[in-house]
């Protein structure tokens, strides 16, 4: 149906080639998962597919792309939307219109079709990814994991032949993540549509993919099987890092496989003594007592209480729109409040200045691009100060010195922006999402991190959707649904209380066990 033949893409300014003579073809009514290293090229592959590069990207493209049979290589994006549909990384980027019915309607619009199949497909559409509480809500107004569902649903009601994602559910929690990836498979299913989706969180996507093309390190695709590709992939979901692990052969790519290849798993009893923690450092940190917080006449936060001690990560968790971004901003003052307080080391982040606040409170935003405004990786480490670039290293090495930070990858980005603000080493650091578009290796990387700040006596916050990460790097949960704390407490018990917030790992071997290491450790023991 579509055929990538020897594409080879070199970025502006550049003589190392992203795309490498990728040969690649996507088969009508397939599901196929582009994965690989943060920055290794996946959105600039996704980008040839809709004609974005190198059209708005700059650079050089070789090779060529067919359509059944006739290329298309120098159709504009425009003509190519009614057949191949795209949503980028930042949906808000994408969006013309107002609100969520007028955006869903937009692109039928400009090909014509008749009110009454515009209506029809955007009623279908609100339904099957439960936004139809949305149809007349701003787009403003939405969460980001709204927002996401909205950009979705805009390439949906053209009915393309292909669609393709980038990172379709790392702004969207568990749930809704598992709504959106249900729909798609049932357009690949039911309607015969074909679908590229690149993501990092595999555990996701995996179960639902027919392939999976790997790129690598030189700019190469290897495509093939799920479970042939991530016999070597360095790029695995727990899972399969567990199968791996114990030598399971084939491969585990569901919770299922591997409960049933649990069963004869013997582990240690140490649950209960894994969470040994050193709390000499539990004091001092952020108390929040009775924070509301209102838009207008709608509350957004009612009478929430949050305590963030020293030396712990607090994970901040909750489906989209809950209110875990407003409480952040809350937090770290700028977020102005109807009622309550907040204290860090006696001084309330709401009457201090902007620098002042900073130095107390870091925070790293959804929109991380917000804190890049300079012309190179170089000079903004060099603001940054000299950590900088040695934190940057450790989450995604390898970003040249000369790189703007707009042709960064979303996850180079983003581990740059979370550098420039662990670089000023607040007492309190708040990060929301700070795992989109990062792979395994700089999400264990940033884990570290955080372990770091804690042992030097930080208290740190992460709002995330991410449950593997949640599992390795925190301390704490605190749960929110409609703007107030429904559950809170240790990592063990919280993830225990609900499956939406269950590592793998603990849907294969019970409540209390977080991660690969532990059973690893455990098997080790026995």
């Amino acid at each position: 149906m579509i055929e990538l033949r020897r594409i080879t893409f070199t970025p502006p300014d550049s003589s190392e080639q992203v795309l490498k003579d990728v040969d690649l073809t996507i088969e009508e009514g397939e599901l196929l998962l582009v994965s690989g290293p943060t920055g290794s090229g996946k959105s600039t592959l996704l980008g040839v597919l809709a004609g974005l590069v190198p059209r708005f990207s700059g650079g050089a493209l070789e090779g060529d792309l067919l359509l059944d049979g006739t290329s298309i290589i120098r159709t504009p994006p425009r003509e190519r939307a009614g057949i191949i549909g795209y949503v980028g990384q930042d949906p808000v980027a994408g969006f013309v219109t107002d609100t969520v019915e007028e955006e869903l309607a937009y692109g039928m619009e400009q090909l014509g079709l008749a009110p009454a199949t515009m209506r029809r497909r955007v009623e279908e559409t609100l339904d099957l990814l439960g936004i139809a509480d949305l149809r007349q809500r701003s787009l403003r107004t939405l969460s980001g994991g709204q927002q996401q569902r909205v950009a979705i649903g805009s390439v949906l009601t053209t009915h393309p032949r292909v669609v393709v994602l980038d990172e379709p559910t790392s702004a969207l929690d568990p749930t809704a993540a598992e709504d959106v990836l249900a729909t798609v498979t049932r357009l690949v299913h039911d309607l015969g549509t074909s679908v590229v989706l690149a993501e990092h969180r595999l555990e996701r996507v995996v179960p639902f993919a027919d392939r999976i093309a790997l790129l690598v390190g030189d700019g190469s695709v290897a495509v093939g099987d799920p479970a042939d590709i991530l016999e070597t992939s360095p790029i695995v979901p727990p899972l399969v890092e567990l199968g791996r692990e114990l030598g399971w052969s084939p491969l585990p790519l569901t919770v299922r496989d591997a409960r049933r290849r649990a069963r004869g798993v013997a582990l240690a009893d140490r649950v209960g003594h894994l969470d040994m923690l050193d709390t000499s450092l539990d004091t001092g940190g952020l108390s929040a007592r009775s924070l509301t917080v209102t838009r207008g006449r709608t509350p957004v936060l009612h009478d929430v209480s949050i305590d963030l001690p020293a030396g712990r990560v607090t994970a901040l968790m909750g489906r989209n729109g809950s209110g875990k971004s407003t409480l952040l901003w809350t937090l770290q003052g700028t977020q102005k409040r109807l009622t309550g307080s907040v204290d860090v080391d006696g001084q309330d982040p709401a009457t201090l200045d902007p620098d002042r606040r900073r130095e107390l409170v870091g925070l790293l935003p959804q929109t991380a691009a917000d804190l890049l405004y300079l012309e190179t990786v170089a000079e903004e480490c060099d603001a940054g100060g000299p950590r900088t670039r040695e934190i940057l290293d450790s989450l995604v090495p390898g970003i040249p010195d000369d790189q703007h930070p707009r042709d960064l990858s979303e996850g180079q980005r983003l581990a740059l922006a979370l550098s420039l603000i662990l670089s000023t080493d607040p007492p309190v650091v708040l990060l929301d999402e700070p795992t989109r578009g990062l792979d395994y290796a700089a999400k264990h990387a940033l884990s570290e991190i955080l372990r770091d700040l804690t042992r030097a006596g930080k208290a740190v916050l992460v709002a995330t959707h991410d449950v593997e990460f949640v599992a390795e790097a925190a301390d704490d949960v605190v749960v929110l649904a409609d703007g107030e704390v429904v559950s809170a407490g240790d990592v063990r018990s919280v993830t225990a209380e609900s499956p939406a917030f269950a590592p793998q790992v603990s849907k294969v071997f019970g409540p209390g066990w977080l991660h690969v290491r532990e059973i690893i450790e455990a098997v080790g023991e026995r």
